[in-house]
C-alpha cells in the first residue's frame, strides 16, 4: 500500500494527490485507506520513510561488500539513489520529496546526509580525499539526473566519473 501511495504522490505531485486516487492505485476502499492513515500528510510521511530507510538499507549493505571491487559497489549505490529514477517512465519520487520537506521527519531530511556518510565510510577504505570523492560523485549525479534521458546512459555516465574519481 505504501508504495503505491509514493507511486501516485511521484505521479501526481503532493498537493495534486487525493486519498481517492491513491485508494484506488493500492486497490483498496478509501473508508480502509483512512483506517490506516487518517490523513494525507501522515500517508506521505510513512510511504517516504519507508522509501528512503528501504534505499538506504540497501546501499549499506552493498557499499559494505568486500568481495565486490568499489567501482562496481559505487554505481551500485548510486543507481539506487537517483539512476532508478532517470528516464521518461520512471517515477519522480526525489522531486515529491524535495518539494515537501515541511511534512517530513527527520529519517526524510537526514537521508542525504546518510548517503553521503555511507559514500565516504565507503571510499575511505581506499583513498584519503573520500570526502571530496563522495561528494563530487554526488555533485556529477545529481547534474546527470538533469541531463540524461535514460537510466543506461545515467549509469554509464557515473561509471566514467567513478573510474575517473577513485583509485
Amino acid at each position: 500500500m505504501l508504495d503505491s501511495a509514493m507511486r501516485t504522490f511521484a505521479r501526481n505531485g503532493y498537493r495534486a494527490t487525493s486519498m481517492d486516487a491513491i485508494a484506488r492505485d493500492a486497490k483498496i476502499s478509501r473508508p480502509g485507506l483512512y483506517f490506516l492513515f487518517s490523513t494525507k500528510e501522515s500517508l506521505f510521511r510513512e510511504a517516504v520513510t519507508r522509501t528512503l530507510t528501504e534505499d538506504l538499507t540497501a546501499i549499506e549493505a552493498v557499499l559494505a561488500d568486500p568481495a565486490t571491487p568499489l567501482a562496481d559497489r559505487l554505481l551500485a549505490a548510486f543507481d539506487r539513489w537517483a539512476g532508478r529514477y532517470v528516464g521518461p517512465m520512471a517515477q519522480d519520487i526525489p522531486a515529491v520529496i524535495a518539494d515537501n520537506p515541511d511534512l517530513l521527519d527527520e529519517v526524510a531530511t537526514s537521508a542525504p546526509d546518510r548517503f553521503a556518510t555511507l559514500l565516504h565510510h565507503a571510499l575511505a577504505q581506499e583513498s584519503p580525499r573520500a570526502h571530496d570523492i563522495a561528494a563530487t560523485l554526488t555533485s556529477v549525479s545529481v547534474g546527470l539526473k538533469h541531463q540524461v534521458q535514460t537510466r543506461d546512459t545515467y549509469l554509464d555516465r557515473m561509471r566514467t566519473a567513478i573510474d575517473l574519481l577513485t583509485p
